[in-house]
């Protein structure tokens, strides 16, 4: 990974990825001994949590640093639309 783009926050993410595809892994192999639906579905159910909150993550950090860095210091009234844009964007 490049230092220039790399946030506190990536580990985390690496490490949740690698958790997903485990995941993954594991639901393939079921799929290939025929394991039952209910239990293939759960698996995926965690493979997409896992990737999930792995976007999610590296949205807010994104904008949580990377947008500062652009926009800069702002007045307070102007201040108010970006951070409102932060929060909100936690409930995508």
């Amino acid at each position: 990974m490049s230092g220039e783009h790399l946030h506190q926050t990536h580990p985390e993410i690496v490490k949740r990825l690698k958790r997903a595809d485990g995941h993954l892994r594991g639901v393939i192999e079921m799929i290939e001994a025929g394991r039952p639906c209910l239990d293939i579905a759960q698996q995926l159910h965690a493979v997409e949590k896992a990737i999930a909150q792995a976007k999610r993550t590296l949205i807010q950090d994104h904008l949580d640093h990377c947008l500062e860095e652009v926009v800069g210091p702002m007045a307070r009234d102007q201040r108010r639309a970006i951070d409102d844009y932060k929060e909100i964007t936690r409930y995508l």
